[in-house]
């Protein structure tokens, strides 16, 4: 696809010569002397480069070239002036111009000046958005915030308006990150997101409901295809060979986070069953020993209430309730290193949120606490274990009102996709929210930033959505909350 370049000069000549010459270069070339009718364009088209005379009537090269940033902020723009006003010209450079080039021009640095421009533009453009993704891959390892930059760089980097990365997921292609504006039709970026995967390449579909075009690359991760990387433009956005490979390069970094995560949770179940078997080892031989010691609290506890010994009384009686919580710890411990059978039976999901939510308030009373709950009515009764998805959202529950710290928002809402079997559990809450370095430690054992925390609590609860073959996420950031997703694939009731 050819690139594109718009040309603005009041002088008829230098027109006619530069659309002469770009022409035989190779380029698309649009030329006006009217500033309205390149706004315009700039409006209707995506240019690759612009070339401004510096000085025209009624509006000059750098007040047409700031309103073109205004409209394409990306668009570099190289100036054209007489041998008088180079000063003036490199003013313009220092105020956002790319370059700039003297008339008469010289064919030979006419075409270096648009190589140049072009070739740093794309330079600057990729190393940008990779390094962008490239710190995100590195610094945290966590795939949602991997995906999600993947996602965002692309749509920077391609003036798409939107991108989607899909998961494939027990045969179902899964919407895992997104940015730019909500689409459309998700039914038209699954079709080309499965036609990538079907092919092996990059693909590029026209949206004939909009006119526009939609470009998806898929996400090859070790023997095969992962899901695919999409996006979506306007009617007046074509993409080109570039955003092509540039599609193909962030769809990489997508396939990298996904084999990692993969790979993480491989060896991460080694681990976790042998410290699982210990830990349980462990705390059988501690639970016998406390009973005692609760024992011989309470019993003493008595006595010193009988003997009148009040103060002696309330100390015994902080004993007992020290016990009682490392009985609770030996107990979390050993629910966690054997994990349950599942019993399912037809289960309403919201009525075992609300009995989470209830216990939460309950454990965490505030009036300044506001408890707010979207559920989609369109999700249906499920075979599911209701005990153990309990004890799975009431460790989130207490978690997100640990987090508001008796004031702030909690939100808990469904969302049902009957074509996928699947409902997705969300719990918001707008707490302080995460740092890098916890959210990547999240679900690993025994670690806590409570004082009185096990550090197991997310563990159990991702264990728990594992046993019903879904998958629990956790996405933050410092002073914006925190976003806990439980995705669950439902098996609904026989009627």
């Amino acid at each position: 696809m050819k690139q594109k370049i718009l040309v603005v000069d009041d002088d008829a000549a230098i027109l006619e010569v530069l659309e002469m010459r770009l022409g035989a270069m190779g380029f698309d070339v649009a030329v006006t002397s009217d500033p309205r009718k390149a706004l315009e364009a700039v409006e209707a088209s995506r240019f690759d480069l612009a070339l401004l005379d510096l000085r025209m009537v009624p509006t000059d090269g750098m007040r047409l070239m700031e309103a073109l940033h205004q409209r394409q902020p990306r668009l570099p723009v190289v100036i054209m002036t007489a041998h008088g006003t180079i000063q003036t010209a490199v003013e313009a450079v220092r105020r956002g111009a790319f370059d700039y080039i003297t008339k008469p021009f010289v064919n030979d640095e006419l075409r270096a000046k648009i190589a140049r421009t072009l070739a740093t533009r794309r330079w600057a453009r990729d190393r940008e958005r990779l390094l962008t993704v490239g710190q995100a891959l590195a610094s945290s390892g966590v795939m949602a915030r991997v995906l999600d930059s993947v996602a965002q760089a692309t749509v920077e980097a391609t003036d798409a308006d939107r991108c989607v990365v899909f998961q494939l997921e027990r045969g179902a292609l899964v919407p895992m990150a997104s940015a730019g504006s909500p689409p459309p039709s998700w039914e038209r970026l699954e079709a080309a997101a499965s036609a990538a995967m079907d092919k092996g390449v990059p693909l590029a579909v026209s949206d004939g409901a909009d006119g526009g075009t939609i470009v998806a690359s898929p996400l090859v991760v070790q023997h095969g295809p992962a899901g695919a990387l999409v996006i979506e433009t306007s009617v007046r956005l074509e993409p080109g060979d570039d955003d092509l490979e540039l599609l193909a390069l962030f769809s990489s970094q997508a396939a990298i986070a996904i084999r990692n995560t993969h790979d993480l949770e491989r060896l991460r179940s080694g681990a976790v069953a042998a410290l699982g078997r210990m830990a349980t080892q462990v705390a059988h031989e501690v639970k016998n020993p406390l009973a005692g010691l609760r024992l011989y609290a309470h019993h003493l506890e008595q006595r010193l209430a009988r003997a009148g010994d009040a103060e002696a009384k309330e100390l015994a009686g902080k004993i007992a309730g020290t016990v009682d919580d490392l009985a609770s710890v030996v107990a979390q411990i050993t629910a966690f290193g054997r994990p349950p059978e599942l019993h399912r039976t037809a289960t309403s999901l919201h009525a075992v949120l609300d009995e989470c939510l209830e216990l939460g308030r309950a454990r965490h009373p505030s009036e300044r606490v506001e408890i707010v709950r979207a559920y989609d009515q369109s999700c249906p009764q499920a075979m599911l274990d209701p005990r153990e998805l309990k004890k799975a959202f009431l460790n989130l529950v207490l978690n997100a009102l640990e987090a508001l710290d008796g004031a702030g928002k909690l939100t808990v809402a469904t969302e049902y996709s009957a074509a996928a079997g699947m409902v997705v559990v969300t719990i918001d809450d707008t707490g302080p929210g995460m740092t890098e370095e916890t959210l990547a430690r999240a679900f690993d054992l025994f670690f806590t930033t409570k004082a009185t925390g096990t550090g197991l609590g997310m563990s159990i609860a991702r264990s728990v959505i594992n046993l019903h073959a879904g998958e629990l996420t956790v996405s933050s950031h410092e002073n914006y909350g925190t976003r806990v997703q439980a995705r669950l694939p439902l098996e609904p009731v026989p009627k």
